[in-house]
């Protein structure tokens, strides 16, 4: 029997993993920061800021109180936006209980601390008690899986107890879970294909072809690949669905709001203007910058993300940018 799943933010991914889980007949808890969205989704049944026409099932608990999300759970999935994972998990605490298990849904590195969304989790736990934690992550775009259209992810665990058992748990016929032990490899990869998809859609925004695209996110693989090695995680892990498929979803598809910061700085827009027009997080933005910094404490070389953050952080232009990418010296692959 499946016990009671809480999922701590009503965004896009949160919202959608709701619909999954209650469609599936699992008991579910959605906590939303803003009351008067906790308002509006139990007067309508659905979340019109952060995933508009899909209906939430009259099953999900929608609350602010994070006490009453948390009741009896045996699930926490979290997915909050990077930037603000930390102070929420912190806000947790009280209600937290030690068998629990913390499936992270955010896609990020932590500035300032370099943590992965794993790490964050444990560091603010782990003075109370040891936290079981497994990261949730794959090629995946909230309005379908909220859709049922068919999904495949990566649950990711060095505990084959704990990730077997967050696999059977969020299992469903057409939400399909694949286990793997290396969650650095998860977590690097989840947060660093979403500055490669910016870069994507850069060279998109300025018009430069297919050619291009596909040069970049082959390079790009191998710049996050040499990250997540340095960091501890397995090569194979980056050609799975966490890796290559995230990868491919994000720099491609059109629902991507990483790409999409791309395209509009490729057609000479500002970060600044950009960023002040979305509602929903575009993850890449934030972790360019822990993404660099990590790099350079591992001595890993990533031209392409060094090249992002300096267009989104530096005031470098698009234009320029690719041109110093493709003049670099030349090289074996």
């Amino acid at each position: 029997m499946s016990s009671a799943i809480a999922i701590i933010g009503a965004g896009g991914w949160g919202t959608a993993l709701s619909i999954c889980m209650a469609q599936a007949g699992r008991s579910v808890r959605l906590w939303a920061y803003e009351p008067y969205l906790v308002e509006t989704i139990a007067a309508t049944r659905e979340n019109p800021v952060y995933l508009p026409g899909k209906r939430i099932p009259d099953s999900v608990v929608v609350t602010n109180a994070l006490e009453t999300a948390l009741e009896a759970a045996r699930l926490v999935v979290i997915a909050v936006p990077s930037h603000v994972f930390r102070s929420v998990v912190q806000r947790m605490l009280p209600a937290l209980q030690p068998e629990m298990i913390f499936v992270s849904a955010a896609k990020g590195i932590e500035n300032g601390s370099l943590l992965r969304m794993s790490e964050v989790v444990i560091d603010t736990i782990d003075s109370r008690f040891a936290p079981f934690v497994v990261a949730l992550s794959g090629p995946t775009f909230a309005p379908e899986v909220a859709a049922g259209e068919p999904t495949a992810l990566v649950v990711a665990s060095p505990e084959a107890e704990v990730r077997e058992s967050v696999q059977q748990e969020m299992s469903t016929p057409r939400f399909r879970l694949y286990t793997n032990p290396d969650i650095v490899g998860v977590e690097i990869a989840a947060a660093t294909k979403n500055i490669i998809a910016i870069a994507a859609g850069v060279v998109d925004g300025l018009g430069l072809g297919s050619n291009a695209t596909a040069a970049l996110i082959t390079r790009g693989l191998t710049e996050i690949t040499r990250l997540a090695i340095a960091c501890g995680g397995k090569r194979d892990t980056l050609f799975g669905l966490a890796g290559l498929g995230d990868l491919i979803l994000t720099a491609y598809g059109g629902l991507s709001r990483n790409r999409q910061v791309g395209v509009a700085l490729g057609q000479g827009r500002s970060i600044d203007e950009i960023t002040s027009n979305m509602r929903m997080v575009a993850e890449g933005v934030k972790t360019a910058r822990s993404t660099v910094e990590l790099a350079r404490r591992h001595g890993v070389e990533m031209p392409i993300v060094e090249k992002m953050y300096s267009v989104l952080y530096e005031g470098l232009k698009p234009h320029d940018a690719i041109n110093d990418l493709m003049e670099r010296r030349l090289r074996e692959e």
